[in-house]
């Protein structure tokens, strides 16, 4: 009996312990807490963001986003460089609330981190020789295909050529290169990328042109860390009224629009990544 009065008050006691656990706050209220959003933006990757030649102060698109999202939360933004390799360590780690860093979603950074609505999507597109330019893709069937090694790039060739054989190097410049040496019948790039070259080369014997079907289309999102809806909530809300207000248009336009040296035209609207149609690489 004595020994079942023990146990008995163990049990109350931890029960006890229990209820007074202290409750952990949640990513967002720490967020407002410290009055602090913090970002992991790229180091120096023009246009999302560089160092500014003359402040050395970050500035790109990416920039701009975290400063307009922080605003909508209501603190202030403080921006953390980071390489492209450690964008998806970084924020598992907490080392930054979020990351804005021209983030594609991928099936594999999707079982890692959770993404915000998609604010633009970008397209890896088929670069080929003037000649080709009407072509369609199914006219490419069977045909070497240059991309940069390890590049959404060249993942894109299998899925979107039937059989199509992919020649990788180390970078862009020499996929591109093997195109002009005609080695391939095409070359696969983000569409800034190509629209810059297609610019450099137009009006030369290298001119090339973009095919009008996209071999792949990445749709372009804050991430976050995972089990953290409030602050997910608070991001989607914050891009959903940078939407409305015209705000996000007018971001794009300053980086990537119609007078920069990108020439793209924002067709997109900020959107849930699971109500968009495309094919997540891996």
């Amino acid at each position: 009996m004595h020994v079942k009065k023990m146990v008995a008050g163990m049990l109350v006691l931890g029960g006890g312990a229990a209820c007074f656990t202290p409750a952990y706050a949640d990513q967002l209220a720490d967020i407002k807490s410290h009055g602090e959003l913090t970002c992991g933006v790229y180091s120096n990757v023009e246009p999302f963001s560089y160092p500014n030649a003359q402040t050395r102060q970050l500035e790109g698109m990416d920039v701009d986003l975290c400063n307009a999202i922080a605003k909508h939360i209501g603190v202030k933004a403080k921006l953390e460089p980071l390489a492209v390799e450690a964008r998806i360590p970084q924020l598992k780690l907490g080392r930054v609330d979020l990351v804005v860093a021209n983030l594609a979603y991928t099936k594999t950074r999707a079982t890692q981190i959770a993404f915000s609505d998609a604010y633009y999507s970008t397209k890896e597109v088929l670069v080929v020789k003037k000649a080709d330019a009407s072509k369609k893709l199914t006219d490419f069937t069977g045909q070497k295909i240059s991309a940069a090694d390890g590049s959404t790039s060249a993942q894109s060739i299998p899925l979107s050529i039937k059989d199509g054989q992919a020649v990788t190097f180390h970078d862009t410049s020499s996929a591109f290169l093997a195109l002009e040496q005609n080695k391939v019948r095409g070359f696969v790039t983000n569409q800034m990328t190509a629209t810059k070259i297609a610019k450099q080369v137009d009006g030369t014997d290298g001119a090339v042109a973009i095919a009008a079907e996209p071999m792949l289309i990445e749709p372009i999102a804050v991430g976050l860390r995972q089990n953290e809806p409030a602050a997910l909530d608070a991001v989607n809300k914050a891009l959903q009224a940078m939407e409305q207000s015209g705000e996000m248009s007018a971001i794009f336009d300053k980086w990537l629009g119609p007078k920069t040296a990108y020439g793209l035209v924002r067709t997109d609207k900020v959107t849930p990544i699971g109500q968009l149609k495309f094919t997540p690489v891996s």
